[in-house]
């Protein structure tokens, strides 16, 4: 194989740029990695909160499933480099995994270092060279095929194939600046609409500032504009000083990004979801029975978070001196709806250093599904968040990473 040996660039040592270097050097290119930080992987330690969620265990129709943007564009790359390669190979570079509720993959140390530790032992052994605090300016482009990358300081870097793994813009502190989107829009391709995803909301109440810190599990999130619900999720949920986080609510966001610019968005919070209205009544006369002599305001404790009743009874419109045996059926079926559609509007998303991902990107209908070549320019390679691609959390967008750069990397022949 050594006489078909190519020069690869790969600009971006973070997830998609490591699984591109392992694709290619297994294929015996020589390889090299342009990163501008002082480290590789500098998203990855963050991911999980630390503990990096590598992937999901799931089979792969549920991770599919589970992107948000541009699904039949993984199928090809999915398949030919599966969470269980992934896997595989972190385990066989000594990174033992683990799997957690709702099949989450995290190594077995939570650490997110040693994830890092693995890739750069496989890259190693496969002899990829390593440039860390060189910036890439430019790509070469030369009778329109793509002949190298250009270095911050002018010098050139010639090669026989380029792939440009730079993320989005989320998290600007790791380095994520949009470097990619200009390279790739100086070579003509198109980047869609951008936005931040898996990101936080800003409500307009004011009384959502005084929940700050509560976190509700198990309630059920519809997220709606007019009729038209366009996301539910049942979860977890956090109120913060701004707004609404939390894992229901972030991938909500995914879904609302590009529709919460043209208008606000509700948000219907479901605080007893295993309950009917009916059963919720029942359960409520019998709370108001026991408590009868008692004020409103101190009849609530079984019924919600004790930073949350001072905030029911002012949206239940019921006076809180008021004695339990004196609210009237109208107020307690109210108090019941109001239970069952808690509403907040969410007028806005946070921004990119808050945000998980980005959405959009280079579009994919000018990327090779296959090989992640582009269509406009030979020998230019795209993957990773660069690309118009995302989904849930969960692991998902990781594994689009993996899988992208390692068909990037396998694929230049």
């Amino acid at each position: 194989m050594i006489d078909t040996m190519k020069k690869v660039l790969i600009v971006g040592g973070g997830a998609a740029g490591m699984a591109a270097a392992i694709g290619a050097g297994r294929n015996n290119h020589q390889v090299a990695i342009y990163e501008k930080n002082e480290k590789l992987g500098k998203k990855i330690y963050i991911t999980g909160k630390g503990r990096c969620n590598i992937t999901n265990a799931s089979d792969m129709e549920t991770i599919l499933a589970n992107v948000v943007t541009n699904k039949k564009f993984l199928y090809s790359a999915f398949y030919g480099f599966t969470n269980e390669d992934m896997i595989q190979l972190l385990e066989s570079a000594g990174c033992k995994t683990k799997v957690e509720r709702g099949n989450r993959v995290f190594p077995v140390s939570d650490k997110a270092s040693d994830v890092i530790q693995a890739l750069s032992k496989e890259m190693r052994k496969l002899d990829v060279d390593i440039h860390l605090r060189t910036k890439v300016i430019s790509l070469i482009i030369e009778d329109n095929v793509c002949k190298g990358i250009m270095l911050e300081g002018g010098e050139k870097v010639y090669s026989d194939a380029v792939i440009v793994c730079t993320g989005g813009l989320s998290y600007h502190t790791t380095g994520s600046t949009g470097d990619g989107y200009e390279f790739a829009k100086e070579c003509g391709h198109t980047i869609t609409e951008l936005s931040p995803a898996l990101v936080p909301f800003n409500a307009k109440e004011d009384w959502v500032r005084q929940l700050q810190g509560l976190s509700l599990k198990n309630v059920q999130i519809q997220m709606k504009q007019g009729k038209k619900v366009l996301y539910e999720d049942f979860g977890e949920m956090l109120f913060t000083h701004y707004g609404v986080s939390g894992p229901a609510v972030l991938s909500g966001s995914s879904v609302v990004a590009k529709k919460i610019k043209k208008q606000p968005v509700e948000l219907v919070i479901d605080l007893k979801p295993a309950l009917s209205e009916e059963q919720l009544d029942a359960r409520m006369l019998r709370e108001f029975d026991e408590f009868k002599n008692k004020q409103f305001k101190n009849s609530l404790s079984h019924l919600y978070p004790s930073k949350l009743i001072p905030i029911m009874i002012q949206l239940s419109g019921i006076n809180p001196e008021k004695k339990v045996n004196e609210i009237s059926k109208e107020e307690r079926h109210g108090l019941v709806h109001l239970t069952k559609n808690l509403v907040l509007t969410l007028h806005s998303l946070r921004d990119y250093n808050e945000a998980i991902i980005t959405q959009g990107g280079i579009s994919v209908k000018e990327v090779n599904p296959t090989t992640m070549e582009s269509k406009l320019i030979p020998n230019l390679y795209f993957a990773g968040e660069v690309l118009d691609l995302d989904a849930f959390t969960g692991g998902y967008n990781l594994q689009i990473a993996w899988s992208t750069g390692y068909a990037a990397g396998n694929n230049i022949v």
